[in-house]
């Protein structure tokens, strides 16, 4: 498998950045704001987006984590699916809820993250922020915050790796060859 980098680590982290500063322009700063990461990489990246926030602003935003598996339209086809917590200790009703994930690809995965937020309560707003935009949507969802738009070839994937769980930040493309 060949990988090729297309962020560094210097240039996720001012990717991070922007999408910090838009956050707060278009919002008006952040009194009704609250992050939720879907997990996994989601998770990291709206701690990195809170903890952002928290020093530009001095304003601690309430964070939640969601698992968005019971609500994919895929489940049946998952062997043995593994549930893990949700874990959102706060009240989404009239919240601008910013939903935070790695990758967006067919928007499948914020359609998902959609139906479980709205199972919680009625938020004023719900705004979505990713790193990579694969583009190819087969949903008509659409980022509000994108790192970097990206369109793979056939084979190629793309994955953000961070240190928390990857030990590295960076994002790369692999390309997989058949015989």
């Amino acid at each position: 498998m060949e990988t090729t980098p297309i962020l560094g680590e210097g240039a996720l982290e001012k990717v991070l950045n922007r999408i910090c500063y838009e956050i707060l322009e278009r919002n008006h700063g952040c009194p009704d704001l609250c992050l939720i990461g879907i997990r996994t990489r989601g998770v990291y990246l709206a701690s990195r987006i809170k903890d952002r926030i928290r020093a530009m602003e001095n304003f601690d935003i309430p964070m939640g984590i969601l698992d968005i598996t019971m609500y994919r339209d895929d489940i049946f086809k998952l062997k043995s699916p593994k549930v893990r917590r949700t874990e959102i200790p706060f009240d989404v009703n009239n919240m601008v809820v910013i939903l935070v994930d790695d990758v967006i690809h067919t928007g499948r995965t914020a359609r998902a993250a959609l139906d479980a937020i709205m199972d919680m309560g009625r938020p004023k707003k719900i705004q979505l922020a990713v790193i990579v935009d694969r583009d190819e949507r087969e949903l008509p969802i659409h980022p509000d915050y994108i790192g970097l738009t990206y369109r793979v070839a056939p084979g190629e994937e793309v994955l953000v790796r961070l240190k928390e769980v990857d030990g590295v930040d960076e994002v790369v493309i692999t390309r997989s060859f058949k015989d």
